[in-house]
């Protein structure tokens, strides 16, 4: 599943792209048909992203979009559709074509409005700043931090809840808790204060990083492939990591085996000595 930094690009290149202009809104595939008819011919304003959840204005309505485990949202050169594509935006030379959404609907301002107060504190938007977006990030990031101190819950697992932190996938909680040495095991109250800040910090400095560059980093320079004279990784999810999908093999500061389990229900990935209990 994508994470945050992966939305919050999406959403600039929708805005960037047809950002003030009328476009042409199908369903190719027709289960968006009705809905895409409503939104045919009129202004895309803009696009934003909280977390994982994507949402798409128009002058006559609100797409609202979670990529969810296979969905993907792709710029081509204008062309015959291929493959089922759920919903296609389009001017005269560029088409984003979405495919196999976990959802897509028309929804309402308060309907967007309900679905965003689900979500916890994105690490990619505004903290404050006296708009009423950012102001309410920053409620979010004082709930989350307050329910992380009163958990009982992994750490792993809390990192990983959607109502608290908005955006943070299986690869940034496990970076993050690698880079600062906390194991994911332990339970969020047992958290210092300066610990959750530095998780908090870590996780927005990462994260800007992956939206900027296309690409998940979390290896310090001291532990790129050049400084250590490895091989560059090779993986889908692109860039280089510290522990994420190296079970087994040699921690890259201590040489340690990686271990693996699951939490949250997902594979997560540890250092038993750098990440000691």
């Amino acid at each position: 599943m994508p994470e945050g930094h992966v939305i919050h690009r999406l959403a600039t290149g929708l805005t960037t792209r047809f950002g003030g202009e009328e476009v042409s809104v199908v369903s190719p595939q027709g289960r968006f048909a009705t809905e895409a008819s409503l939104l045919d011919g009129s202004v895309l304003t803009d696009a934003e992203a909280w977390g994982k959840h994507l949402f798409v204005h128009f002058t006559a309505g609100t797409v609202h979009i979670h990529l969810g485990l296979i969905g993907t949202l792709q710029f081509e050169p204008l062309a015959a559709p291929r493959g089922q594509v759920r919903l296609r935006i389009a001017d005269d030379t560029v088409a984003a074509d979405l495919r196999g959404p976990q959802r897509c609907a028309l929804v309402t301002p308060v309907e967007e409005d309900a679905a965003v107060a689900k979500l916890g504190v994105d690490p990619l938007r505004v903290v404050g700043g006296g708009t009423p977006a950012g102001e309410l990030n920053a409620r979010k990031l004082e709930s989350a931090l307050a329910k992380t101190r009163r958990s009982s819950k992994p750490v792993g697992a809390l990192l990983m809840d959607q109502a608290l932190y908005a955006g943070v996938g299986s690869i940034y909680r496990t970076e993050v808790l690698f880079r600062l040495g906390i194991d994911p095991t332990r339970p969020g109250k047992s958290l210092t204060t300066a610990e959750l800040d530095d998780i908090w910090s870590d996780m927005v400095d990462l994260m800007t990083y992956g939206e900027v560059a296309g690409r998940i980093d979390t290896v310090r320079p001291e532990h790129t492939p050049e400084a250590m004279g490895r091989p560059p990784r090779k993986d889908d999810h692109g860039g280089e990591v510290y522990v994420y999908r190296r079970a087994g093999l040699p921690c890259l500061v201590c040489g340690t085996p990686v271990e693996t389990g699951e939490m949250a229900g997902r594979k997560i990935y540890w250092c038993p000595v750098c990440q000691r209990g």
